[in-house]
Parts: structure tokens; C-alpha cells; sequence
């Protein structure tokens, strides 16, 4: 593990670094996927939130996450709701990409690289947005029904087997009947976390 440190209170090397970050503060923000060290997700989200705040660089990193989901543990007979991380290893940032956030995001400690080829920032699609549950503008293409059967392909219930009841697609969401310890439960998922079988 390297001990490489960026100075959260710095500039920009130089005035032409800062123009730089002036005119892409028109550009769009996109989601991109930061490799970082195991167990360093939230010390990298952390101090990249330090970053932004102490250098005034919300329009260039708007958001940080590290997605995570509740869940039921039994440990010595007793239940308890935990959180988990859902990506491991992973950071989620929705950041305008220059050359000066590049050099930010990857010179936080704990951060190994962009993922993408040759480590190279790629943005997420909308349909990768759509499937990690994060705002995306994406349509999905609904080739079920109401009564169709489908199968969950991702989430806590992926790989149960159901039928669809309603189709709400304002909302992006469906109305699913799981066979769930013996008897039909209704569950709403979002319009891409199932598919017809």
C-alpha cells in the first residue's frame, strides 16, 4: 500500500490548472467507478468530501457514494440488521472530468484507479445507473406483462421466481408475486431487476 497522500488545502498547480476547472464547470457530471483498497471505501469517500469542500470544488464533484444495503445477520441466536457494502472495493463519484479532478480522485489515499481500460475514466451508461439503483434517465426495454412469469436477476431476492402482477412505468417500478416460505408475497422492484423466463 503506498503512503501517497494528496494535500486536501492545496491549489491548482497553476492558473491554467484553475481556467481548466472554470471551463468544464459547464460540462456535464457523470458517474464514474473508483478502484480502491479493501475496507478504505468510506476513508476515501471521506476525505474526497474534505477535498471538495475545503478547495470549493462542489460543481466538479457533486456526489460520493458507497452503496450499501441492510441486512438480517443471526449471530449466537440473535438477529440483528447490518449494513454492507453492495461493491466492495468500489466508490461511486458523479464528478465533472478534467484533467485536475482526474489528478484529485486518483491521488487520494486508498484510491488504486479508475475503472475503465488501461484505467482510464469511463462513465457509467444509463443503464448501468438504472441497475445500481442510482438516478438514471434510461428507459428499459419491458418485454413482460402482467401475468408473465419473470426471475429476479439482481438485488436480495435475485434468482426467486415470480409473476408479475402490475407494470407502473411513470414510476419505473413493477409488481411482482414471490413465492416466499410457502405463500405468494407481493414485492415492488424496479423495471430492470427482473426478466422474463
Amino acid at each position: 500500500m503506498t503512503d501517497e497522500t494528496f494535500d486536501l488545502n492545496t491549489e491548482p498547480a497553476d492558473a491554467s490548472a484553475q481556467s481548466d476547472l472554470s471551463q468544464a464547470a459547464s460540462d456535464e457530471a457523470c458517474w464514474y467507478v473508483v478502484h480502491t483498497y479493501s475496507g478504505y471505501e468510506n476513508k476515501v469517500k471521506a476525505t474526497l468530501e474534505r477535498i471538495v469542500e475545503n478547495r470549493g470544488i462542489h460543481e466538479f464533484i457533486q456526489d460520493v457514494s458507497v452503496p450499501e444495503e441492510e441486512i438480517m445477520e443471526i449471530k449466537d441466536g440473535k438477529k440483528k440488521t447490518v449494513r454492507r457494502k453492495i461493491y466492495p472495493g468500489y466508490v461511486l463519484i458523479k464528478m465533472v472530468l478534467t484533467d485536475e479532478i482526474w489528478y484529485i480522485v486518483r491521488n487520494t489515499r486508498g484510491v488504486t484507479g479508475f475503472v475503465g481500460p488501461n484505467s482510464r475514466p469511463i462513465p457509467l451508461t444509463e443503464e448501468e445507473l438504472a441497475l445500481m439503483g442510482l438516478e438514471s434517465s434510461w428507459e428499459p426495454v419491458v418485454d413482460y406483462g402482467v401475468g408473465d412469469s419473470v426471475k429476479v436477476i439482481n438485488g436480495p431476492l435475485e434468482s426467486f421466481i415470480g409473476t408479475v402482477e402490475d407494470i407502473n412505468l411513470e414510476k419505473k417500478k413493477v409488481r411482482v408475486l414471490i413465492s416466499m416460505f410457502g405463500r405468494e408475497t407481493p414485492v415492488e422492484l424496479e423495471l430492470a431487476q427482473i426478466m422474463r423466463i
